[in-house]
């Protein structure tokens, strides 16, 4: 809670001194004047010249920073007989030194006992209440800064906007959040009217008190608001936040992507987020540039979750070639042998089959392998690619253990005996081909020789 503004002291000393010195005032006045000093002086005969000597002598201590001293003094003066002009002057400081010393409830103690004073003026009155509802706003006792605002309000014909935001704060600590919305949209009405400046704080308070009431809608435009005024990364993050719970994906995407555009994204995390939320916009390759880029310069970690982003994020961009390094590291980082059969499964693509065999040996070796029929079935696919038939039909084997896989690897099986088949025929009809031109160059050089 903000502190509480200090009682303008200088101010109270000398309308005590006009006070005093009013009854030797120009006695050329025209009439109305002349009233109006009368009515004065009758105010300034209530303060003595003693009473104001002290006062003005506890106002020099005041001045020395010697507070203890003169509210020494002054407490007691008010032991004394006086009247209550007086004591309303002398309880002013009181109030006022207490709570500059930090002794906040005997400040509240001197103001309550100044407004038991019948004579008390109005104005005096409302700033009395004013204060005492700050004070005990300061104090966390809410419920009677509450009651003691209300009572402001009924008197002051023209509150200004600080008077209602007081009374949104004071709502706010007691929960009461939907309560709050009216006394700030006033305040805002008011300020407006009197061609006087709005703060930023009052729109994150009515931003919050509609958060609150899950008013999105009313979020999301107060955040457009604070973004024009008072352009700051927490509104661009609190903008895409609505947006989501508005279930505008695209413009939550937006907002974020306009956070990175300004150079805001700092955190390893709200990079990462950026990155997710490229490829869940389909636009994978931004998500890599900007993966390899924070990577490198050392923003986002070299850990194996986020080498397996980028990988997935060229894999999706359908940069097979450029995901590979990424899944390298991975892979080396892990213990998990899914992300060797990743890279496994993106060297079968690339055509390089002796390092897919080499990337899936290394992945089934390790642990927290998901499906071991889908590693053996692409084992076996690198193997045959090589003419590998053995290791290719082993491999096969065992995907066929998986049921569902059962079909598939047997069709491999077939075709690696087809493909034996053929490979036996073609390599005997070679033999008896290469037979045939021996005996036919034998015949020749016989022929020859005779």
């Amino acid at each position: 809670m903000k502190r509480i503004s200090k009682i303008p002291i200088s101010l109270c000393l000398l309308t005590i001194a006009v006070l005093f010195t009013t009854g030797t005032a120009n006695a050329q006045r025209n009439n109305q004047e002349q009233r109006q000093d009368q009515q004065v002086t009758r105010q300034a005969q209530a303060v003595s010249q003693k009473v104001f000597d002290k006062i003005q002598q506890a106002q020099e201590l005041i001045d020395a920073d010697d507070f203890a001293a003169a509210l020494d003094l002054l407490v007691d003066l008010n032991r004394h007989e006086s009247t209550e002009y007086e004591q309303s002057k002398i309880l002013q400081y009181i109030g006022f030194i207490q709570h500059n010393m930090g002794n906040t409830d005997a400040a509240i103690q001197a103001y309550t006992a100044l407004l038991q004073i019948p004579s008390l003026e109005l104005e005096t009155r409302k700033q009395t209440i004013y204060i005492l509802a700050q004070l005990n706003t300061a104090t966390e006792r809410y419920s009677i800064a509450i009651n003691l605002l209300e009572k402001w309000f009924a008197l002051e014909l023209n509150p200004a906007p600080a008077a209602y935001i007081l009374h949104a704060q004071i709502l706010y600590q007691t929960s009461r959040f939907s309560d709050m919305i009216t006394p700030i949209e006033t305040a805002i009405e008011v300020a407006r009217a009197r061609n006087m400046p709005i703060k930023e704080n009052w729109y994150v308070l009515l931003s919050f008190a509609h958060f609150q009431q899950e008013d999105y809608g009313e979020v999301r435009d107060i955040h457009k608001l604070l973004l024009a005024n008072w352009p700051k990364k927490r509104y661009w993050t609190s903008l895409a936040g609505t947006y989501a719970e508005l279930g505008d994906q695209d413009s939550f995407i937006a907002a974020y992507d306009a956070v990175r555009t300004q150079g805001l994204l700092e955190a390893e995390t709200e990079l990462v987020t950026m990155a997710q939320l490229y490829m869940q916009r389909d636009i994978p390759y931004k998500a890599g540039i900007l993966l390899e880029s924070e990577i490198k310069n050392g923003r986002v970690s070299r850990n194996a979750n986020n080498y397996r982003l980028l990988s997935q994020a060229w894999a999706l961009a359908q940069e097979e070639e450029r995901s590979i390094p990424a899944l390298q590291k991975a892979a080396k980082l892990s213990s998990d042998g899914e992300l060797n059969l990743r890279l496994g499964t993106a060297y079968l693509n690339l055509g390089r089959y002796a390092e897919c065999v080499s990337a899936i040996q290394s992945g089934l070796r390790k642990d927290s392998i998901k499906s071991p029929g889908d590693a053996q079935m692409s084992l076996g696919m690198c193997h045959y690619n090589q003419k590998q038939y053995d290791q290719a039909a082993i491999a096969f084997r065992e995907a066929r253990k998986t049921p569902r896989l059962t079909r598939l690897a047997d069709q491999w099986l077939r075709v690696i005996d087809s493909d034996i088949e053929r490979d036996e025929q073609i390599a005997f009809a070679e033999a008896a081909a290469e037979d045939k031109i021996r005996q036919l160059a034998n015949r020749r050089e016989t022929s020859r020789k005779e």
